[in-house]
């Protein structure tokens, strides 16, 4: 009678250890989910800003028409993206297109001076640091919740009940970015 008392007291100890492991990654997961929809809500922010930034540059500079297609394109595009996966390669391309756009706008001083425009480009500024803060909160709890879910013994009930690893919402390649030069002036 008493090993089946302690075959029981050990069981429900067991029991009561993997829910504890669950609910934590549970927790975990649900930040994770959270500080997605956060970053989101700033990138919505940022799609809304888009079309008055272009339709400002597009009175300016008539004949850089292929650039404001491809920021129209990669703002539809990272708007349409379904999955996370999806949404953080659109956003990077969009990115990646707002940087030509303001390029073509260095080459039209006329445009530089205009209210609206540099009113506009505050704006995406500041949305872009909220984008850069909420990113790195993503990635921190994302980098939290992957520990958890892959550290022993969480790793046991993390595979059992199939909680499945995050990606982190990355810039770009490196090899994408731009070098910066220091020049003091020999």
């Amino acid at each position: 009678m008493t090993g089946i008392i302690i075959i029981l007291i050990i069981l429900v100890l067991l029991a009561i250890w993997v829910a504890g492991i669950y609910n934590g990654l549970i927790r975990s997961r649900n930040t994770v989910d959270e500080g997605f929809s956060t970053m989101d809500v700033y990138l919505k922010k940022r799609h809304d800003l888009i079309p008055n930034l272009v339709e400002t540059v597009k009175g300016y500079a008539k004949h850089e028409s292929e650039t404001l297609i491809k920021v129209t394109e990669a703002r539809k595009n990272a708007m349409a993206a379904a999955s996370d996966a999806e949404k953080m390669q659109s956003e990077n391309e969009l990115s990646r297109t707002l940087r030509s756009l303001f390029a073509v706008a260095e080459q039209y001083p006329e445009l530089k001076a205009n209210q609206n425009f540099l009113e506009l480009q505050r704006q995406l500024q500041s949305v872009e640091d909220d984008i850069a803060s909420s990113r790195k909160y993503y990635n921190a709890v994302v980098k939290e919740y992957n520990n958890k879910r892959e550290v022993f013994p969480n790793n046991f009930v993390s595979n059992m009940f199939s909680f499945e690893k995050r990606s982190m919402f990355e810039l770009e390649d490196v090899s994408d970015r731009d070098e910066i030069k220091v020049d003091f002036g020999s």
